[in-house]
Order: C-alpha cells, then structure tokens, then sequence
C-alpha cells in the first residue's frame, strides 16, 4: 500500500467515526436554529477558511470550466444531502436519520445501474437490495404509530432524499473528475452549496426565527471544525482515491455511534426491533458491497 492509498484509508476512518457523531451536533443545533440558515452558515464559514489555507499552501485554484462541475456536486452533495438530513432531523431522532442513511451503498448501487454502458447486477447485489429493503420497510413498520404525525413521516421522505441527493453526488464525481486538488474542489463546494442554502434560508424568512444559543454556538462550532474542515474534506479526498462503492460503506459505522450518542445525550428511544432493522439493513449493505467486489474481481 503506497502513501496515498494509506492516507485514503484513514480519510475513511474519520469519516466512518467523525461523521457518526454529526447527526447528534444536527439535531442539538436544529432544535433551535432554522434547518436552512443552520445548514448554510456551517458550510460559508467552512469553506473559506479551507480555501485560505490552500491558497496560503500554494494550492491552485480550479480552472474555470470546472466550476459548473464543483457546483452541481456541491449542490447534489452538500446543498441536498445534508440540507435535507438537517431538515429530516427537526422531526426525526438523530439515531434514526443516522440509521436511514445506511441505505446510500443502495442507492449508490442502484443509481449506478441505471448509467449507459455500466454494470449489471448480480445474485449478490439483487439480494442484498432485497434484504435492505426488508431492512427499511421493519423500520416503518417500527415506526408506524408515528407515521401518522405528518411532520414525522415528511422526516423520513426528507432523509431519504438526502441519501439520493448524496448517492447521485458521489457518482457525479466519480464521472466527472476534477483535476485540481481534492480539498481544493471540496472548499468552492462548500461556498457554492452554503451560498445556495442560506439564499433558501431567507427567501423563506428564516432569520425571523433565527437566535443563538450556547447550544446553537457549540453545535455549530463542532460541525464547522469536525463535520466540514474534518470529516467532508476526509470524504472528497477518499472518493478521488478509492472507489466510491467502498468509501459509502462509512455507512456501517455511522449508525452504531449515532444511535448510542442518541440515547446517551438525548435519551432518544432504541428498541428491539430498530436493532434488528440496523443489522439487516447492515447486512444487505455486506451483500451489495460483497457483489460489487464479484464485479470488480470478474
């Protein structure tokens, strides 16, 4: 293993820890910061300081055709896939946001399929989309009672389209590779996707609502430093050198430490059946990820 590889692989390990502990900073800062402006400032201020240390480093600035590039995988990436986690988690526990993300090895493989000239599926994969989706379908029925809170159920649709915003991202990246710096690129993604997302945040008013306080601050401090300086510029950086399928199974982890901070910090509720959910969902992942190793060895 050459020093870019192992640098890669510990991307990957602080993504698979760093980004577990995330979604407790989100619903801390959420339960009293409106979603979009809490979203946006982390990822302004994020990105700047990024980019002026790069720059100070001599790193060069994208080439200007790569910008439209930088821009839809900011959106899709940042813009959309955490947008929509941080608007999911006003209604849902932080635990269970963590948990519907493990579906991205899913959607990222099922995404994939659907490309011109790749892929196709086999037994592995399709069985392991069965499995996960059994493994999802436990969690609604786990959660039926509250399916009926219509805030509760617009939760879940939210998360859910952030896990596709995020998958279509990462493929997008995957093939339409930027040729400057990783970090580089992941810094104007983050201007770009915060710009978008504090223009929603008030287009729909939300500084009328908006107030810190000392949990706001430390929820927002943790996530611009750890969440973005740390953990997004650890997953650009391992997307541009591993394979994508291999990166999102980050996925396995993130849930684990999720669901105790959860229960720990916010006494959020884990039952049986939610555990039973996560390891089926966690061994349809195996399968898909298995199947797309069968891939790649044929």
């Amino acid at each position: 293993m050459n020093k870019k590889n192992l640098t890669a692989y510990l991307a990957w390990v602080t993504i698979c820890i760093v980004w577990g502990t995330t979604f407790l900073a989100i619903k801390i800062g959420v339960e009293s910061l409106p979603p979009m402006l809490f979203a946006g400032i982390r990822w302004i201020i994020a990105g700047p300081i990024l980019l002026l240390v790069l720059y100070i480093k001599g790193i060069k600035l994208p080439q200007k055709k790569d910008f439209k590039h930088l821009a839809i995988i900011g959106i899709l990436l940042i813009g959309g896939g955490n947008g929509f986690v941080v608007i999911g988690e006003q209604w849902l526990p932080s635990g269970l946001a963590s948990l519907l993300i493990t579906t991205l090895p899913f959607w990222i493989v099922s995404i994939e399929y659907l490309i011109p000239n790749s892929y196709k599926l086999n037994k592995f994969m399709i069985l392991g989309l069965v499995v996960g989706f059994f493994g999802v379908s436990l969690i609604f029925w786990n959660e039926l009672e509250n399916l009926l809170n219509g805030n509760y159920f617009w939760g879940i649709v939210s998360v859910l389209a952030a896990v596709i915003c995020w998958s279509t991202g990462s493929l997008y990246s995957k093939y339409k590779p930027i040729g400057s710096h990783p970090l580089m690129n992941a810094s104007w993604q983050m201007i770009i996707a915060g710009t978008l997302q504090i223009s929603i945040g008030l287009f729909l008013g939300e500084q009328n609502s908006f107030s810190l306080n000392t949990d706001g601050v430390l929820a927002m401090l943790y996530l611009v430093f750890i969440g973005s300086l740390l953990g997004y510029t650890s997953y650009i950086y391992a997307i541009s050198k591993l394979p994508v399928s291999f990166v999102t199974t980050y996925a396995y982890v993130n849930p684990v430490i999720a669901l105790l901070l959860g229960w720990m910090v916010l006494d959020e509720r884990i039952n049986f059946t939610l555990i039973i959910a996560m390891l089926i969902i966690l061994a349809g992942v195996a399968l898909v990820q298995f199947g797309n190793f069968k891939k790649v060895k044929v």
